[in-house]
């Protein structure tokens, strides 16, 4: 394949199987949008032909991606989706993750180089179903399927380790008309490659995966990737003028347009140890910073303010550790969780005017873990996540920590419940029941979801990811209410 025949975040694309009807796959920069266009009369038997747009691919990955058919088409066989495959030839051993043109979705494969694929009476992995998400996942030897709706999670349809494939394969999107004489077309977005590292993977200590920074409409469920590092980036705020984000990295804090480009550096002065809860004052004036000190009152987290244009940090909690998380209304105040050596192992809430004082506990368990503090801009309720009720739930409670009220009461682990500037919408991070309840670990397979304030009704995937650590842990929310802005991770 010639080296400029890159299409979005694909090395190539051509037709397979030398198809009569000419295809092709174009990617549109600013939407993120791949549309693909594609004849061939099957993916079956012992040959195929379609159109696909790959790149090549080692080890263990995860492949997500929103797809569609476009027109009513010519047959209800007419297929989209992934597929992973040994190489470019006709006769390719591969495994493809399918949306058909009649709904019907189906893990298939061809087991080595010019088999025949199984006859979908025979193929146990299908069902029928509007489906819109199609993942395809790689662990070893072992492919896994799941699929989901729009708003709900992802559900497993299907896996096999029946396919002789390469450590190093192709993986791509595909489409196929089903028909040698018909030029079907579709459209693919939220496309996305991760690479991912084994679940005892320490992200503190074993190496830093890549990161994309990512802006989502949470009512479409669109995301577009504004920037993307090498390194670890983390917990994007929306600036107040609504066009840049902020983040930190590295124990510096920057800013970036939402066009993309190259970050600047906010200064910070002598606070250049600046983890991932860095939260914008309501008026848009002052942004509070945690920043690790050492040999002072026993080193760790601090809890600071500054201009947002940047300047020397005013220390506020004298206290360690304490990790920042939200604003009062009035900006006289901040909330944050913090553990206190004397009251043992365990984190609670407090807040403290930023002018002086005492720091006010307002939550106050004795073993596990309240979190994520954030005042509603209302100024009436501190939303959080805690594990009073065993998993971690979003929680609300009044200013002053009274009238505490769980929100959710779902089997998955729930944190940093943000709430939208129209005061309308919570959106948030839940990891699965396999990751302890008071860990928020790096590298892991997580979902934002979106919920009315009132905590009424089931809460509704907006994103399925592979991040955790520094994804959303700060107030992401753009100023119309309409977008949210996150991290994610890949290899």
């Amino acid at each position: 394949m010639s080296q400029d025949n890159t299409v979005g975040i694909f090395s190539s694309h051509a037709d397979i199987g030398k198809p009569k009807l000419a295809g092709r796959t174009v990617y549109n920069s600013t939407t993120q949008v791949y549309n693909l266009q594609g004849a061939g009369y099957n993916i079956w038997f012992g040959r195929d032909e379609f159109q696909y747009a790959f790149s090549k691919i080692k080890g263990d990955f995860i492949l997500t991606g929103n797809f569609k058919m476009l027109g009513k088409g010519q047959t209800a066989h007419r297929k989209i989706g992934w597929m992973v495959r040994a190489g470019d030839e006709d006769d390719a051993a591969h495994i493809t993750a399918t949306v058909h043109g009649d709904g019907m979705v189906a893990l298939q494969w061809r087991s080595i180089r010019g088999a025949y694929m199984r006859d979908p009476q025979d193929e146990r992995f299908t069902k029928k179903t509007a489906t819109e998400i199609i993942q395809l996942e790689r662990q070893g030897n072992v492919f896994i399927m799941r699929v989901a709706n729009v708003g709900e999670p992802l559900q497993e349809v299907g896996r096999t380790d029946a396919v002789d494939m390469p450590a190093e394969a192709l993986g791509g999107i595909f489409i196929c008309s089903h028909n040698a004489d018909v030029v079907e077309e579709g459209q693919a977005w939220n496309v996305r490659i991760e690479k991912t590292v084994p679940d005892s993977h320490d992200g503190y200590k074993d190496g830093v995966l890549s990161s994309k920074l990512e802006i989502l409409n949470v009512f479409d469920g669109k995301r577009t990737i504004v920037y993307e590092d090498k390194g670890r980036l983390e917990a994007p705020n929306w600036m107040p003028d609504g066009k840049n984000l902020l983040f930190n990295q590295g124990g510096n804090i920057y800013t970036i347009p939402l066009t993309g480009g190259t970050p600047v550096q906010l200064n910070t002065g002598s606070a250049n140890r600046n983890n991932n809860d860095h939260v914008i004052s309501f008026d848009g004036k002052m942004l509070g910073i945690s920043s690790h000190r050492d040999g002072m009152n026993g080193g760790g987290s601090t809890v600071y303010y500054l201009p947002i244009t940047g300047g020397e940090p005013v220390l506020v909690t004298d206290s360690t550790p304490s990790y920042l998380h939200g604003w009062s209304k009035d900006g006289k105040e901040v909330v944050y969780t913090a553990q206190r050596i004397n009251k043992g192992p365990v984190y609670n809430i407090y807040k403290k005017k930023i002018h002086g004082g005492e720091e006010e506990q307002l939550t106050f368990l004795e073993k596990g873990l309240a979190d994520g503090p954030e005042c509603s801009p209302d100024g009436k309720y501190i939303y959080y996540n805690c594990t009073a009720s065993g998993n971690m739930q979003l929680w609300r409670m009044k200013m002053d920590g009274s009238e505490q009220m769980q929100l959710t009461f779902d089997e998955y682990n729930n944190w940093f419940a943000h709430v939208s500037p129209d005061n309308k919408w919570i959106a948030f991070l839940s990891f699965d029941n396999s990751v302890d309840p008071t860990d928020h670990p790096f590298y892991k397979r997580v979902m934002l979801r979106l919920m009315p304030v009132s905590g009424t009704g089931a809460p509704r995937v907006i994103a399925c990811l592979y991040g955790g650590q520094g994804t959303i842990n700060t107030p992401s929310w753009s100023p119309d209410s309409k977008q949210i802005a996150f991290v994610s991770n890949s290899k």
